[in-house]
């Protein structure tokens, strides 16, 4: 059986690091249910082999189990944790990043008629389905690659192109074909996305996010919330208090002081969404944090 395969290739190449020796590829594993941890998903296929992986975007909350997959189309802030692991039956995925460019090319070999239009509405930035066996057999040829590393470099991208056609071909293939098209609406909202990123510490006005992203103010507004479940303000804030926790755990700091370096003028405010978000204060989560990376070392 295909997933059997799949299992045995991800227990035995799983890494502490998550890294393969093939590009783009991550391989996840999980010997125990995990705390809720914030995380960012970029374009990526993401497919469970054994176990249950629970995020949630915004106010919607997405489950996949062994056989199905994830698509994530824009970078979002999510919190995501393996909800069924344990030693004997472990979580076991793989992701692959999806690039845009090789989307494009692939629709632009595609005979007219081969796959349906796209439409003008943005499809949802995520999205779970279950996984065909072509699609199944595509990834674990492309594992397979891992105890024949010599066969990587002329193979890899062969298999990775059948992967990508797979998903622009199935049940999510929408969201797939839309971030491969320049022009889309689910590209414009991408642009936005990456712009509050590079800029979040900054204030913006959503007007002029919108014209960035080459949209009027309502169908922006509108095609953001469709892909994101989240307002522009919303989204800002997310990314926000994701960096203040990395900054928090890479070194001690001034609380105030990582509040400021990520947008927030007022430390109470700071303080009170970061306990919102997080479940303890800036201060408490920091100690924690840093006690669990000192016992990861031992």
């Amino acid at each position: 059986m295909v997933l059997d395969e799949l299992r045995d290739l991800l227990k035995r190449h799983a890494r502490p690091d998550l890294r393969t020796p093939i590009e783009d590829v991550l391989i996840f594993k999980a010997d125990e249910p995990q705390p809720p941890t914030p995380t960012t998903y970029g374009r990526v296929l993401a497919v469970v082999a054994q176990g249950a992986k629970r995020f949630a975007l915004g106010e919607r909350i997405y489950e996949y189990q062994e056989g199905q997959y994830l698509i994530a189309s824009v970078d979002l802030p999510v919190t995501s944790h393996f909800a069924k692991a344990s030693p004997e039956l472990p979580g076991l995925g793989v992701g692959l990043t999806l690039h845009p460019a090789a989307v494009a090319e692939l629709l632009l070999q595609a005979a007219p008629g081969d796959l349906p239009k796209v439409g003008a509405e943005p499809p949802p930035g995520l999205a779970v389905s279950t996984a065909s066996a072509e699609l199944l057999d595509a990834v674990v040829r492309l594992l397979r690659l891992l105890d024949r590393p010599h066969d990587i470099a002329v193979l890899g991208p062969l298999f990775k192109r059948e992967i990508l056609w797979r998903l622009i071909t199935g049940d999510q293939g929408t969201i797939v074909r839309q971030f491969g098209l320049p022009d889309s609406s689910l590209s414009h909202v991408a642009r936005a996305v990456q712009w509050i990123r590079d800029h979040y510490a900054q204030p913006f006005r959503v007007e002029d996010v919108a014209r960035l992203a080459g949209m009027s103010v309502s169908a922006f507004y509108r095609s953001f919330q469709a892909v994101t479940a989240m307002s522009p303000i919303q989204f800002q804030k997310q990314i926000r208090l994701q960096q203040a926790r990395l900054q928090l755990a890479a070194a001690p700091a001034d609380i105030a002081t990582v509040g400021r370096r990520v947008g927030y003028e007022s430390p109470s405010q700071f303080s009170r969404e970061y306990r919102r978000q997080f479940g303890a204060s800036p201060s408490e989560d920091a100690l924690r944090l840093r006690a669990f990376a000192t016992a990861a070392m031992r």
